[in-house]
């Protein structure tokens, strides 16, 4: 059989064997474990084991209840027994390293690596050097453990930045870059996001200021997840302002000089940083004259005294004036600026009814759009002035209390209506003009700024004109007779026809009762038809008592451009009309009637006339 070849040196071999398997079974061991050890038994020669006695679990863990082990031994051993996992912070001993790696001991089955670029040439370790390492992997694809200690770094620098954040512990940091919102503040391994509302109490103009310099901080959101750290330079500042703010509104009173500086500048006002308050310098309170923008005045982080004019201890606001260290400057306008003197200033505002003139800050003359020409009709102030110009005029009148000044700019010359009746003597003939068209007549310049007016029945002798744009165009160079001069009203009556002489004598002459003529028919009306007669006169042939559809009828069977002749009734100058008949048009042949008509038609044109 197969155990009598069995030696007697190897059954001692696998007694020993046998023997140290039992003496090695812990309390951990499964019951498997033992019955392991008895069938190894059963396989060797059995007279081997008679001495082999077979030890139970609960023997195990019972019989070290009775031994005393010193308290030092026990806590030296507890000590060699290391709980290891991936993805934490293990302390280790350097034992080795190489050109590529540094080797440390976290007692271990085997050393774990560290990748030597992960030491700065001033950090690199000693053997034997305790280091704090980070644990990645137990265990590679090659059977390494794989340690780091930059990331051990980040998660000591993590640790302590936590215990910053949950205490509110002011730390140091470095910005090192600008990025979009604010700058990136590096904590040593750790980089946070510094938000540039976050850097001061007061608007930063420039933030390349900050770049590579140290500054404290306080860690104001701290997101484990994402690892993600906010932190703010501002709340620091605002602690440190706290007290300083509380102590100086128990000394604020209404009326108080101050300094400050300017922290900031809006289009309302000037926000100024009194030492721990800001107070707020509305763009009324600058300066007593007009502001467009409060940058005119003052600029970023100057130095300047102002007054509390009011203040709100509750809300934690204080109002300011700059103005209110100087006198009210209306105060003495009438001593400065007495009716009738010449004073100068600047334009500082333009309307459709005047201009605004800047005597000296705070105190304003108007002038209006009535005061700027003797002879001129301006219909707005910015035909002659521009914002910022210098020009002179004279005070006309004061209101204190309404706190207003007439200002005038005509007056500084001579009105040239006060001899206007002598230089345009009624009758004479001017050269002038054309300047305006109207429906109602034309204005003609006589003499610089002097318009004369000539009325639309006074364009012809001859015509009807209904616009004068009929006879004179803009602009044409014209004789005109003066017929009338108004010093009182400024304004002067012109003739245009005036400066020929009157047909009318030798049209009535030359158009006497009965005689017939003929023309050219011009227009053709409800009420009669006019044509184009000798010495540029117009007649008229009216339709005698008829229908309105007889009329229209009888109307359009005449044609404009066509020739028709009439007999001459009568001449009416006043009219500008020769009116003729004829027989045709009269109704049937009855001559009263149709010089009854004649007359009806004539009335009927002196109203229509007026209404228009």
């Amino acid at each position: 059989m197969k155990e009598d070849r069995i030696t007697e040196p190897a059954v001692e071999d696998a007694s020993e064997t046998v023997e140290m398997s039992v003496e090695s079974v812990s309390v951990e061991e499964t019951p498997a474990a033992i019955d392991d050890v008895i069938e190894i038994k059963d396989y060797l020669n059995p007279k081997l084991f008679n001495e082999v006695r077979v030890v139970t679990r609960q023997e195990i863990k019972t019989s070290g209840e009775n031994e005393n082990i010193p308290k030092e031994i026990d806590e030296a051993y507890l000590g060699t027994l290391v709980d290891i996992s991936e993805n934490q912070l293990i302390q280790g001993r350097v034992v080795g390293m190489n050109e590529r790696d540094v080797l440390i001991d976290i007692g271990f089955k085997s050393e774990g690596i560290i990748d030597r670029s992960e030491f700065s040439e001033e950090d690199l370790p000693a053997i034997g050097d305790q280091v704090e390492v980070y644990l990645e992997f137990i265990e590679d694809a090659s059977g390494n453990t794989i340690l780091s200690k930059e990331k051990a770094d980040f998660m000591r620098r993590w640790r302590d930045l936590r215990e910053a954040f949950e205490n509110q512990t002011v730390i140091t940091g470095k910005v090192i870059r600008r990025i979009k919102g604010g700058m990136v503040v590096d904590l040593e391994v750790v980089q946070a996001f510094l938000p540039g509302s976050q850097i001061d109490v007061r608007p930063i103009q420039d933030f390349d200021v900050y770049l590579n310099k140290e500054i404290e901080l306080r860690i104001v959101k701290f997101n484990e997840a994402r690892k993600n750290i906010v932190v703010s330079h501002k709340v620091i500042l605002e602690d440190s302002l706290k007290e300083q703010r509380e102590t100086l509104f128990k000394e604020l009173e209404i009326g108080s000089i101050l300094e400050g500086r300017v922290k900031n500048i809006t289009d309302f006002g000037v926000f100024v940083d009194l030492g721990g308050i800001d107070g707020l310098l509305h763009i009324t309170d600058l300066t007593w004259g007009r502001v467009n923008h409060p940058s005119e005045v003052v600029s970023l982080d100057d130095d300047i005294t102002v007054k509390v004019i009011e203040y709100d201890e509750e809300r934690m606001r204080v109002s300011l004036g700059l103005k209110q260290l100087t006198p009210h400057p209306w105060e003495e306008v009438e001593i400065k600026y007495p009716i009738g003197n010449v004073v100068s200033g600047k334009v500082v505002s333009l309307t459709n009814y005047g201009a605004f003139i800047e005597l000296e800050p705070g105190v304003e003359g108007l002038i209006h759009v009535s005061e700027i020409s003797w002879t001129r009709h301006i219909k707005n102030p910015s035909e002659e002035y521009s914002l910022g110009d210098e020009i002179e005029a004279q005070v006309l009148s004061i209101d204190t209390d309404e706190r207003k000044i007439s200002l005038g700019v005509k007056q500084l010359s001579p009105d040239p209506w006060d001899e206007i009746e002598e230089e345009f003597m009624v009758g004479t003939v001017q050269k002038g003009e054309v300047q305006n068209l109207t429906q109602f007549g034309a204005f003609v310049e006589i003499k610089e700024g002097i318009d004369g007016l000539i009325h639309v029945s006074d364009l012809s002798w001859t015509k009807v004109i209904r616009h004068a744009k009929e006879v004179l165009e803009k602009g044409q160079e014209i004789e005109v007779c003066i017929l009338e001069v108004s010093r009182e009203n400024r304004r002067i009556a012109l003739g245009f026809k005036q400066v020929q002489e009157d047909p009318w004598p030798s049209i009535i002459e030359h158009y006497e009762s009965g005689k017939e003529v003929s023309g050219q028919i011009i227009r053709v009306l409800d009420k009669g038809i006019i044509i184009q007669l000798e010495m540029d006169v117009e007649g008229i042939i009216p339709f005698g008592k008829m229908s309105k559809r007889d009329r229209r009828a009888l109307a359009s069977q005449y044609e404009v451009g066509a020739n028709l002749s009439g007999i001459v009734m009568k001449v009416t100058p006043d009219d500008k009309k020769v009116v003729l008949y004829k027989e045709e048009l009269a109704g049937g042949g009855r001559t009263r009637s149709a010089t009854d008509d004649v007359k009806e038609y004539l009335k009927n044109q002196d109203v229509k006339t007026s209404e228009k």
